[in-house]
């Protein structure tokens, strides 16, 4: 069948929306009518070229939902009319990461940028005018219709809403999982956050429903501080600077318990920044990335060895996804996890690259394209 989406043809690059033919699924593969899609930075991170895909053209997206259309043969475990939320993350359930609790380092991820099938670096679902077309962690949500792995999908509760569920796809797990799971923030500890859109919002939450004392929000932008004020921080500065006085302010000097880099371009220097603003035995969180072919790096040695400082790298919140989507979609439910609040704008598919601009410029914690009915 023929889906509308939206692809990079090069990297450097920009989104473009053309007209691709998608494959039927095949065993353990689903189709599903896309209903959202979020507008992470890393998608924007390969149309800039920081990060680049194994194949080109290639159908952007990771951070999506919808209902299934149709059901590979033989295909357990899906049935058309369910819903579900992607996980950017693919999760086989039978490899060591997965058989011992850390489904976010699934054998399957090493295969995300090749834009193939998991089992098969040569197969692909989607062809533009007879030419092969990659999926972006084998997903590709800013296309109407996608054929993905079942490793990818998780069934949800069909009352909550689709155009919310997506988010808990990347942005709310590796967030609040940063906080949670990575900094294993404890009740009454002061915890910096840097960066607040869209996955540092979420590692506000996190930081705050773990029972942090103090978080202290830092962006430049004066919207994103107004949004992490209402979402669990405590206080909200533009640099890091002020947020490393504020944290000593509350410890005696030491510093914070936790930071958490969650920058949209994040580099070395923010690490470093980040580093000396935690007490002795502190945790710095590296969530955000970057330009894949920068090796920098501005880390104090001495503070790290002789403070007993614990830098630590997160990937999706370090979470287990068949777990973590459905429980965070529960506290949803209950209230004790803010979704409405994080959508700031809905798109049509076809102003993708203004939601890209309007991320890059601050005005939104998350755009969510919209597709139509």
């Amino acid at each position: 069948m023929l889906t509308r989406g939206a692809v990079l043809r090069q990297s450097p690059g920009e989104y473009e929306v053309v007209e691709l033919e998608v494959d039927d699924p095949r065993p353990g593969e689903i189709r599903v009518k896309m209903v959202a899609s979020g507008l992470c930075h890393s998608d924007d991170h390969f149309a800039t070229g920081d990060q680049q895909p194994g194949i080109l053209p290639i159908a952007g997206g990771h951070e999506g939902s919808g209902i299934v259309e149709a059901v590979g043969p033989g295909t357990a475990g899906f049935a058309e009319g369910d819903h579900v939320v992607f996980s950017f993350l693919p999760v086989c359930g039978r490899c060591r990461w997965c058989a011992t609790g850390h489904q976010n380092l699934c054998d399957l991820g090493r295969f995300l940028a090749t834009g193939a099938r998991f089992d098969d670096p040569t197969s692909f679902r989607f062809t533009l005018d007879g030419t092969p077309v990659g999926q972006l962690a084998g997903l590709g949500t800013f296309c109407e219709y996608v054929t993905v792995s079942t490793a990818s999908a998780i069934k949800i509760d069909p009352s909550i809403p689709l155009e919310l569920a997506c988010l808990t796809g990347c942005g709310v797990g590796t967030g609040w999982g940063a906080a949670v799971n990575s900094a294993q923030v404890r009740p009454g500890q002061v915890v910096v956050v840097m960066g607040t859109g869209g996955i540092g919002i979420n590692a506000v939450q996190g930081a705050a429903h773990a029972g942090a004392g103090a978080v202290i929000a830092v962006d430049p932008v004066e919207f994103k501080r107004e949004s992490a004020l209402k979402l669990g921080a405590t206080h909200a500065v533009a640099g890091i600077e002020e947020a490393t006085e504020v944290a000593r302010s509350m410890t005696n000097g030491q510093g914070a318990d936790a930071a958490i880099v969650t920058v949209g371009v994040t580099t070395g220097r923010h690490i470093g920044e980040a580093l000396g603003a935690i007490r002795k035995a502190g945790t710095c969180v590296a969530v955000g990335l970057g330009d894949t072919h920068v090796r920098d790096g501005d880390i104090n040695l001495h503070e790290l060895v002789l403070y007993q400082k614990r830098l630590q790298g997160s990937l999706f919140g370090a979470s287990s996804p068949t777990a973590d989507i459905p429980a965070q979609l529960e506290m949803y439910k209950r209230g004790q996890l803010r979704l409405d609040e994080l959508v700031t704008t809905r798109y049509t598919l076809d102003d993708i690259n203004v939601g890209f601009d309007d991320m890059k410029a601050g005005r939104n914690l998350r755009g969510v394209v919209v597709f139509g009915s």
